[in-house]
């Protein structure tokens, strides 16, 4: 149940500390004393937008295991576990992609996440509260859904998006201090500091905004895995396990960088709802309750 925070986060940095390596070796090949060379400033931006993008999903699972402390459970060393991965081969099998890792992390919280580059090679990881504390039915609609997560391919999608929105910040950064830098400062010789401030701090403002895209693909995706599982586990079920979370007093912890990645996520209102990962669980719930979808007991 965690899952986009930590992808965007691990982005935004990768992205910044690609563009700054860039700045300090002096490779700008759109900079030119007459001003920017667009062609080479869109090419520019795409390389490195796309690559901090993929960048960042490639070492999505490595970070995740070690952000959290999951533990991979290679042979099961109890019922509890020999349960987990029975239960992850049949889901994985009913969806048709590989047996993703199974993991427990600690902590108090229900909760749970998938991730991973690749959907035949996912991982799905559960939170020791999550498993204390809901019953295995509901445990089995939580594994569903986040198995439809990697189903669904929702961390490849992310990462193209976030690649076009990389992109777009790049691009506009600096055009932006290029522009001030001109036009406000007025430096007829060759890019002042007022382009790279202009530009750090565009970079810093874009990708905040155009991360608005990203949270709202983060809510629709929610709803596809919560239809997923109703479709694997069946309907009841899975609302079954929505109703667990919402009546549950504790608040999920995940670490910043992969509260997104949960299967629920803190309550936001007004305008911090654009920054929301996941929709409210009133509005899940109500969606599975007047879908159609079928149910596979």
């Amino acid at each position: 149940m965690r899952r986009v925070g930590y992808f965007l986060i691990t982005n935004i940095a990768i992205l910044i500390i690609l563009s700054m390596s860039m700045r300090l070796l002096g490779v700008e090949p759109f900079l030119t004393p007459y001003g920017l060379n667009l062609q080479s400033l869109i090419i520019f931006a795409a390389v490195f937008g796309m690559g901090g993008a993929f960048i960042s999903l490639a070492l999505s699972k490595w970070t995740a295991k070690r952000m959290t402390r999951a533990h991979v459970i290679k042979e099961p060393a109890n019922e509890t576990e020999r349960w987990l991965i029975r239960t992850v081969s049949e889901l994985a099998e009913k969806s048709k992609i590989g047996m993703p890792e199974v993991a427990i992390y600690h902590a108090d919280d229900m909760n749970a996440f998938a991730t991973g580059a690749r959907r035949n090679n996912a991982l799905v990881a559960v939170s020791t509260g999550l498993l204390k504390r809901m019953d295995k039915e509901k445990v089995r609609a939580v594994l569903a859904h986040e198995v439809a997560h990697a189903a669904n391919g929702d961390m490849i999608t992310l990462a193209l998006i976030q690649g076009v929105i990389n992109t777009f910040v790049l691009f506009f950064s600096r055009v932006i201090g290029h522009t001030v830098d001109k036009v406000v400062f007025r430096n007829t010789e060759g890019h002042g500091p007022a382009f790279w401030i202009t530009t750090i701090v565009a970079e810093i403002v874009l990708a905040i905004l155009a991360s608005i895209v990203v949270f709202y693909f983060s809510r629709k995706r929610e709803y596809r895995a919560d239809s997923g599982a109703a479709a694997l586990v069946g309907r009841k079920p899975m609302i079954g396990a929505l109703e667990a979370l919402k009546a549950s007093i504790r608040q999920p912890h995940l670490p910043d960088k992969l509260a997104a990645f949960g299967i629920s996520g803190s309550r936001r209102r007004g305008l911090a709802a654009l920054f929301a990962t996941h929709p409210d669980l009133n509005n899940r719930i109500l969606a599975l309750e007047t879908s159609n979808y079928p149910d596979f007991k």
